[in-house]
């Protein structure tokens, strides 16, 4: 297999390929990641993975890149990361009580072939009081994640349900990653 090369710096995205068993090194693009005007969920973490991904090519030719963005999604409002305590609140508000969805855009590619997906999961969370939210935030996992959460983390005491890939909102759909690197003959 060509060299491996995960466009992100992301820890969970690191630890959830080397799931799979695969070698791979890490090199982290810089892109302008603001939503564009009118631009949906769906859209959004497609076109940062292509994005992401064309750029590690453009260092890496004879690589194989992968990259993923995972952003969420509740009224057709893009919930990114916390930019402060307040915001990180603002956001729990919006999804308390009520399911959301979380989307993972995926882009595998090489200098030959592009394969892509998006991933959608719907996570239900539980009413968050006051003192919920001001525990989980206090602990500091809410911290440069989408939505100001960790399913894999603290926040799943608040999390009864979801429906689809638990992998996608830790932020690699497993399953659908692998299928990609199969559909550019990455692996059988």
């Amino acid at each position: 297999m060509a060299r491996l090369v995960l466009a992100s710096s992301s820890p969970r995205r690191r630890e959830l390929l080397q799931q799979l068993g695969l070698d791979f090194s890490i090199y982290s693009p810089e892109i302008d990641e603001n939503v564009l005007e009118g631009e949906i969920a769906a859209d959004y973490v497609h076109r940062l993975a292509c994005e992401k991904a064309a750029a590690v090519q453009q260092h890496f030719p004879d690589a194989v890149i992968i990259a993923a963005d995972t952003s969420l999604s509740v009224d057709g409002e893009i919930l990114g990361k916390p930019e402060s305590k307040a915001h990180a609140f603002e956001m729990w508000a919006k999804i308390s009580g009520r399911k959301h969805d979380v989307f993972s855009g995926v882009c595998v590619r090489t200098s030959a072939q592009i394969s892509s997906i998006v991933v959608r999961t719907q996570v239900e969370f539980q009413v968050l009081s006051l003192k919920d939210m001001e525990a989980y935030w206090a602990t500091g996992e809410p911290e440069g994640k989408a939505g100001a959460y960790a399913i894999q983390g603290l926040a799943s005491r608040y999390i009864p349900r979801i429906e689809g890939s638990y992998t996608n909102v830790v932020g690699l759909p497993l399953h659908e990653t692998v299928e990609l690197f199969k559909a550019i003959k990455v692996l059988n």
